[in-house]
């Protein structure tokens, strides 16, 4: 990445200023958008021509000239100033003014062309940017006015997750949900009164944007190398923070060099090494249906009659994730058992596979219930896999026959003894990170649920069930904890029901 410039300050000299002519007519020109040097030529030019032009803003000030910016951006800067109280307020004037008095020698009349459109945010304009305080209140779509808000907080968030400051992560993310949430674009901070969610350092974040177009914080985290050492060791399949940390710290900080480094990797991170590229491009909506066949056909060859769902961001109505979820079921309870090491052995059988995990069930409703705090970590049996998808299956929804070739990495193998693949000429499949969950039917419903997300809206599921209800929500049960016992339930909108909120589809579930 290139690095940002950093900023030239470049200050007037004694000799720019000339005879003050116009002494009611105090001038400040906004940098923002016009530039540091633009603006010192446009300042010593005015003053050879006799107006007063200030380097910094005071109360004194009676117009403020600006460029490229419209009156709410300027009337925002101008109440960060903390103007005094009672004074006069300055006239906001585009550069068009500005230039014409240059050329006439003198202040020309201040037509409406000239003056920055603003428009007043009435109290009423306040109460509707308002929300409820719980994201699981919001119906939040992929629709998002305020991205330019919601992007920043999002990479403080991500990074403040990946150096292990879960709590910081959250309060951006719950930040950069009540934003993705409202109706229409943030202009002034003034419309943030009264939204939850926002402390002061989201706060300050937002100011910065609205005066600046950019959030500096946000900048200077995304071009620092710690912060892209961390991103792209953890976008490796098998690594979370933790361990790239502690490469970062041996002195690892790309992915080309851990592949030289001769580190012993774990099968996990073995195959995400070897398929970093494929797994870090998006994965299509026509892709996860085209695995979805495979899956569909891997169930119904060992047991006929069962279900399986597309669950995560595609359920949610995403058109592009980082990898695809499935849940399996089957209408008769019991009949699950047994399932996924058949479906995966299928798999592996006829190609699919480059890399499988699978995890027993551990979850028991007597034992895992209301005796243990809910969890966002469920204890379904799984199967983490990397799937090998060739075009002609997501061009023609899959052919008769499959793939002959199946991957095992060994464990503990060394980086530096890898197979190089598709880098050499067209790669005819690719690699896709896919998740593959069995569920008793009768906890689907709770299972569908938690699979589907978002992440923050489960979190805040599961926050207001025990806070606001005395309830103990997971992607397996609902507990009360007044009347101790388990509430059932056989659809998502009974889940709702349960826990007093209106049901809200998948597709508003993006917070």
């Amino acid at each position: 990445m290139v690095p940002l410039k950093r900023r030239r300050v470049v200050k007037s000299r004694p000799g720019d200023k000339g005879p003050n002519k116009f002494p009611l007519v105090v001038l400040f020109l906004l940098e923002r958008k016009m530039g540091a040097s633009r603006r010192v030529f446009l300042s010593q030019l005015g003053r050879k021509k006799g107006f007063q032009v200030e380097d910094t803003f005071s109360d004194g000030v009676t117009h403020v000239i600006s460029e490229n910016n419209c009156g709410a951006e300027v009337r925002t800067w101008l109440d960060s100033q903390h103007q005094g109280q009672g004074r006069a307020q300055p006239c906001l004037l585009d550069i068009s003014w500005y230039t014409e008095s240059m050329r006439a020698g003198r202040p020309v009349p201040i037509l409406d062309r000239h003056q920055l459109q603003e428009q007043q945010t009435e109290e009423a304009d306040v109460m509707l940017l308002s929300v409820p305080s719980y994201a699981c209140q919001r119906k939040t779509t992929l629709q998002n006015h305020n991205s330019v808000f919601t992007d920043a907080l999002t990479l403080l968030a991500e990074n403040a997750e990946m150096e292990d400051e879960d709590g910081r992560g959250v309060a951006f993310r719950r930040a950069a949900a009540v934003l993705k949430a409202l109706p229409k674009a943030v202009t002034s901070m003034k419309q943030l009164n009264g939204l939850p969610c926002l402390g002061d350092h989201c706060q300050r974040v937002i100011r910065d944007i609205l005066e600046n177009g950019i959030s500096s914080e946000a900048e200077a985290t995304r071009q620092s190398e710690r912060y892209n050492a961390l991103k792209a060791l953890t976008g490796i399949f098998g690594v979370g923070a933790k361990t790239a940390d502690r490469w970062i710290r041996d002195g690892i900080r790309s992915v080309a060099m851990l592949r030289d480094s001769g580190h012993a990797l774990n099968r996990a991170q073995l195959a995400g090494l070897q398929y970093y590229d494929d797994i870090n491009q998006p994965v299509t909506r026509a892709e996860a249906d085209a695995i979805g066949d495979i899956v569909e056909r891997a169930v119904a060859s060992v047991l006929p009659g069962a279900q399986i769902s597309l669950t995560g961001g595609f359920r949610r109505g995403k058109l592009t994730g980082h990898d695809v979820d499935f849940l399996i079921t089957h209408p008769e309870e019991g009949r699950e058992e047994g399932l996924m090491p058949k479906v995966v052995s299928w798999l592996d059988s006829q190609g699919f596979l480059l890399y499988q995990k699978t995890m027993r069930n551990s979850y028991l409703e007597s034992k895992d219930g209301p005796a243990r705090p809910p969890s966002s970590m469920d204890r379904f049996e799984r199967c983490f896999s990397i799937f090998k998808l060739t075009t002609e299956q997501k061009q023609e929804a899959l052919t008769a026959e499959a793939p002959t070739e199946s991957q095992h990495p060994e464990s503990q193998m060394k980086c530096g003894e890898l197979k190089e693949t598709g880098h050499a000429g067209h790669k005819p499949w690719r690699a896709v990170r896919v998740d593959l969950v069995v569920s008793p039917i009768s906890q689907f419903a709770f299972a569908l649920l938690g699979w589907t997300g978002s992440k923050l809206f489960e979190r805040e599921l599961r926050r207001w069930a025990g806070y606001e209800k005395a309830m103990s929500l997971s992607s397996h049960a609902l507990y009360d904890n007044v009347q101790k016992r388990y509430l059932r339930a056989a659809s998502e909108q009974e889940i709702f029901a349960h826990l007093g909120l209106e049901y809200i589809p998948p597709a508003e579930r993006n917070a």
